[in-house]
């Protein structure tokens, strides 16, 4: 019996399963609807406008419907007439007259409907009925995937989460739109604005000067934060994340592809609550400071404040996860990936120009389609540190210009203490610069912080004494101090 089973079971893995034996049914479609479609161009050529963003041509099941909608949209996009004796003549000199039925069913379109005025209604459910077996054919892919077992199942999981959200990315959608409404919109922004008032799509980081000149972050933007190691960026992306998910209590995800989440929550924690870090890993901290860590842990620990750090991510990853949160809390108000260079490559024979290119590019329509600001930091090559002054340029981000091509902002950050050693280090203790070196929708310049190295923070600037209260001061001191 033994023998048998075994015999059983290896016919089993040699049987493959085809996708008509798991589903023995009739895939969705709707002849009716496509025959409405196809009649109403025929009956009003205008209309193929109105369809040109809701229906494509492998939307259309059944092949001769396919063909005929072929030649009607190519006879309308090259300024031809149409009517039936033209359409007759195409497909005559195309040799598929008879293909799609002849005279016989080209009589039948011309009498499928009374009027055109229901063409996108049918154009509509013609694309519904596609998307459904799309979704079959997708699903059929992933399930001969699973039963084979040819890649890793963490692969296979990427894959057909990807297939799926291909399925509705790859429909074209009306982006045209009158002035009219685009200028409410906008109009509404403006007066939020002008009355202080949070305005919808933005998300304000906590550093006055810097939220200044940005306006804070917007929804859609790809913004780059790059900078040269152990110059501060993670450090200055986890302060603007916390701020946003602390302070005003909006979901935060943060991406991390190169430290764990117990060592962001160690560094978050210090940061907050004002503990030296080194203090903390060799255990010589006084009881007062743990205190302040567990007030802290505590109040992290009810904020929306999520963390990913798997060491392995691709953009359609991301993009999964941060749907979860949105569809969990339903919304999201900033995505930071740390760092650009760490994230997989869809195909990883591409020249690494080439890898990072792609991968920008679809982080900005990431944040597109997401409709949520995307703050991801880069590596600087080494340029920046062979250069006189040692600030930072758009010419030394690395590996791909096309960073800069898709970013909405590109920052650095720069601190001069860095590269100083004795005296002239300790006039430079503290000081930092987020130079803004390119902002799509606003100026360029420095935004002024200090740095607290105990503690991996970034604070706004002290304001500066004005010289009348000094010389005040020191013409009231009495004689003698």
């Amino acid at each position: 019996m033994i023998a048998g089973g075994d015999d059983r079971e290896r016919s089993r893995k040699k049987k493959k399963t085809p996708a008509s034996e798991i589903l023995q049914r009739e895939v969705p479609f709707d002849r009716e609807a496509e025959m409405g479609v196809l009649g109403s161009i025929l009956l009003l050529p205008e209309v193929c406008d109105d369809l040109a963003s809701v229906l494509r041509n492998d939307d259309f099941y059944d092949d001769a419907n396919r063909k005929l909608f072929t030649h009607l949209r190519e006879m309308h996009d090259e300024g031809e007439k149409i009517d039936v004796t033209l359409l007759v003549s195409r497909l005559k000199k195309a040799e598929e007259y008879e293909a799609i039925g002849g005279a016989a069913y080209l009589g039948r379109l011309a009498a499928a409907v009374p009027n055109a005025a229901h063409a996108v209604y049918y154009a509509k459910i013609v694309a519904e009925k596609a998307t459904y077996r799309k979704l079959i054919e997708a699903g059929t892919d992933i399930l001969r995937d699973a039963y084979e077992q040819t890649h890793e199942a963490r692969d296979l999981v990427a894959q057909a989460e990807q297939r799926v959200f291909s399925i509705m990315d790859g429909r074209s959608t009306q982006s045209v739109n009158s002035i009219a409404d685009i200028l409410h919109e906008s109009m509404d922004r403006i007066d939020a604005r002008m009355c202080n008032e949070h305005t919808e799509g933005t998300v304000e980081t906590g550093y006055i000067d810097f939220d200044a000149m940005t306006g804070g972050f917007h929804q859609g933007e790809l913004i780059i934060l790059a900078a040269r190691p152990s110059m501060g960026k993670t450090a200055f992306a986890m302060n603007i994340a916390e701020n946003i998910s602390l302070g005003s209590q909006v979901p935060a995800l943060f991406i991390s592809l190169e430290m764990s989440g117990v060592e962001l929550a160690d560094r978050m924690l210090c940061s907050l609550a004002r503990v030296n870090g080194h203090r903390l890993r060799s255990g010589d901290i006084t009881a007062e400071e743990r205190g302040r860590l567990m007030q802290k842990a505590n109040e992290v620990s009810h904020s929306p404040f999520y963390v990913d750090d798997s060491p392995s991510r691709t953009v359609s990853e991301i993009a999964a996860g941060a749907r979860r949160i949105v569809r969990r809390d339903g919304a999201l108000g900033l995505i930071v990936i740390d760092y650009l260079q760490l994230i997989e490559p869809d195909n990883s024979r591409d020249p690494r120009q080439e890898q990072v290119a792609k991968i920008a590019r679809r982080l900005k329509g990431m944040a597109r389609e997401l409709k949520v600001p995307v703050l991801c930091l880069s590596q600087l090559n080494r340029q920046a540190e062979d250069s006189k002054d040692h600030r930072p340029k758009l010419s030394h981000l690395r590996e791909s210009g096309a960073i800069e091509q898709d970013a909405d902002v590109v920052m650095f950050v720069h601190r001069e203490e860095y590269y100083q050693r004795g005296e002239e280090r300790e006039q430079y203790a503290g000081q930092a610069e987020i130079i803004i070196a390119k902002q799509r929708n606003g100026p360029v310049g420095e935004v002024e912080l200090t740095w607290e190295k105990n503690y991996t923070r970034f604070q706004n600037k002290a304001p500066d004494r004005h010289d009348e209260f000094d010389e005040y001061a020191e013409y009231q001191a009495p004689s003698g101090f």
